[in-house]
C-alpha cells in the first residue's frame, strides 16, 4: 500500500520555507567562517630588530619595531655568544646587563637609557621600543657602537619569540630578513 501525498499550496509553502531556511543556515556558516579567517589574518604582528646609528648626533640605539597589524606579545628572549646560549631572564631581562657581562668596559657608560624585555610585554602596532640607547656623549656613543659591533662580529645572536593575541607564535633573529612562523 503506497502512501500518497497530496500537494497543496500549504505543503509547497512549508517545504519551500524549510529549504530556504536550510540554505540560509549554510550561507550563515560560510560567512562566519570567512569572517573568522579574515579576523585571523588581520592580526599579524611583524617585529623587527633594528640598530640606529647617527655619528653626527652621537646617537646609537638597539630597538624593536612592530610594523604589523596587532600587538606583539613577548614570550622569550635568548642571546647566544661564542657557542653559549643565555636566557635574558637570567639578566633581569636587560640586554645592557648581558652586554656588560660580555664587555665589562660597558659599565663605564653614563649617558645610557635602557629597557627590559619582560615576558608578556606587548609592543603595540607602529611602535618602536628602545632596548638600549646612548645619546649626547661621543665617548659613550663610540664605546657602545664599537662594543656591540665587536660582539656581533664574534657571533652575537639575538632570538626573540613572540605571539599575536590569537596565540600564533613567531621568531625573529638579528640575522634573518623577517619573522618566521612557529608551530
Amino acid at each position: 500500500m503506497a502512501l500518497k501525498l497530496k500537494w497543496n499550496s500549504e505543503r509547497i509553502l512549508s517545504l519551500t520555507a524549510m529549504v530556504i531556511s536550510f540554505i540560509t543556515l549554510i550561507i550563515f556558516i560560510y560567512q562566519t567562517n570567512l569572517m573568522s579567517r579574515q579576523n585571523y589574518l588581520s592580526i599579524l604582528p611583524y617585529l623587527s630588530l633594528s640598530i640606529s646609528n647617527s655619528s653626527a648626533d652621537d646617537h646609537y640605539s638597539l630597538s624593536l619595531k612592530n610594523y604589523g597589524v596587532g600587538p606583539a606579545i613577548l614570550e622569550n628572549v635568548t642571546i647566544k655568544h661564542k657557542g653559549a646560549s643565555f636566557d635574558l631572564a637570567d639578566f633581569d631581562n636587560e640586554v645592557l646587563s648581558f652586554l656588560q657581562t660580555r664587555m665589562p668596559e660597558l659599565d663605564s657608560i653614563k649617558a645610557v637609557s635602557y629597557s627590559t624585555l619582560d615576558k608578556g610585554m606587548a609592543i603595540p602596532v607602529n611602535a618602536s621600543y628602545t632596548i638600549v640607547e646612548v645619546k649626547n656623549s661621543r665617548k659613550d656613543y663610540l664605546l657602545l657602537r664599537n662594543s656591540l659591533n665587536h660582539l656581533l662580529e664574534e657571533g652575537l645572536y639575538f632570538e626573540i619569540i613572540y605571539r599575536s593575541i590569537q596565540n600564533e607564535r613567531w621568531r625573529i633573529t638579528n640575522d634573518t630578513e623577517g619573522p618566521e612562523k612557529l608551530d
